[in-house]
């Protein structure tokens, strides 16, 4: 014998059916903490922003990069 049923419901009603907690304001409240954080950094993501954050540690990173290689060197 096969027996199917078929429960026609919406998530908050399954949530709610299975004793689940409703997490609807949480959820909210991360994503309205997200999207102002996005919104305080966006500024960080204009090309000139990113070119000046790359290029004022280049000098200083091709430096650090030569002497890890140097000291990898006199290792091996």
């Amino acid at each position: 014998m096969k027996v199917t049923i078929d429960i026609d419901c919406t998530p908050q009603e399954a949530r709610a059916f299975m004793g689940l907690p409703d997490v609807a304001p949480l959820n909210d409240h991360i994503v309205a903490e997200m999207q102002k954080r996005m919104d305080e950094n966006m500024s960080a993501l204009k090309p000139d922003e990113l070119m000046k954050n790359w290029f004022a540690l280049g000098g200083q990173a091709q430096e650090q990069f030569m002497r890890l290689m140097s000291a990898a060197a006199s290792k091996a």
